[in-house]
């Protein structure tokens, strides 16, 4: 079998879990901040976990990590 090439995209997004969960980092909190609202920049400040539905797709995507 050939080994699959990883999105490049994609690694540097997800990161899987011990368990198997596939963790991200919201966006928006990169430039820009004084005009978002505190809320909005306090909810992207913590990380999220992908839904049921995606984590099929994300691993294929990222197959080695």
């Amino acid at each position: 079998m050939p080994k699959i090439k990883t999105h490049s995209g994609a690694k540097k997004r997800f990161s899987t879990t011990g368990t198997g969960k596939v963790k991200f980092q919201h966006t928006n909190k990169r430039h820009r901040l004084t005009q978002k609202a505190t809320k909005r920049k306090r909810i992207a400040r913590v990380g999220a976990y992908a839904d049921d539905t995606n984590i099929k797709n994300v691993k294929a995507l990222i197959p080695y990590k």
